[in-house]
């Protein structure tokens, strides 16, 4: 599947944001503004401005939405709710070109608020899955301690684990140890 750019950085940006109150996990990532500002600077996501605590509810709202879209049972359910995100999002897509990028296009208005443009923009990247057929690839991880969302980009859709370093590895060696002690008995 080939992704440009701008889709793998809404893409990665999206994930970040849905693991940022994992299911099940510590306390929420976005606890206050500053949280919030340091989202936006580690995704470079430009024109944010000051940040109030109406941003603040507003991007956990949006971060709420797109848990759900993660968490939809088939297609149909994830397009309905990428159709009313982006809807509410007010999407103006334009061509662009930024930063050292080619051409891409952005979604969101150029004054949009922080939670419209993470919802226009994220939200068409999943679109692109759901479009694709691929809407299967938007998962959780299946550590039973983990449950953080992650984008399967693996050729025949295999991928299990946020991350087989951590969490896979995790599993991996603790299965072995229990057909070790079970083979010890």
């Amino acid at each position: 599947m080939l992704i440009p750019h701008d889709t793998r950085i809404a893409l990665d940006t999206v994930v970040d944001l849905v693991n940022t109150a994992p299911e099940g996990g510590p306390g929420d990532g976005l606890a206050d503004i500053e949280a919030l500002h340091g989202f936006a600077e580690r995704h470079h996501i430009s024109g944010v401005g000051v940040l109030t605590e109406k941003d603040l509810y507003a991007v956990r709202d949006v971060r709420a939405r797109f848990a759900e879209i993660f968490a939809a049972p088939d297609a149909p359910a994830a397009a309905g709710l990428v159709n009313r995100l982006v809807a509410a999002a007010g999407t103006t897509p334009q061509l662009t070109n930024h930063d050292g990028y080619d051409w891409h296009v952005h979604y969101f208005a150029p004054d949009a608020s922080l939670s419209d443009h993470l919802a226009a923009d994220c939200g068409m990247a999943l679109a692109f899955f759901v479009v694709a057929g691929e809407q299967e690839r938007l998962r959780r991880c299946e550590a039973p301690d983990c449950r953080h969302a992650f984008v399967d980009l693996s050729r025949n859709r295999s991928r299990r684990y946020c991350s087989s370093r951590t969490c896979g590895n995790r599993l991996h060696v603790a299965a072995y140890r229990a057909r070790r002690r079970e083979a010890a008995r």
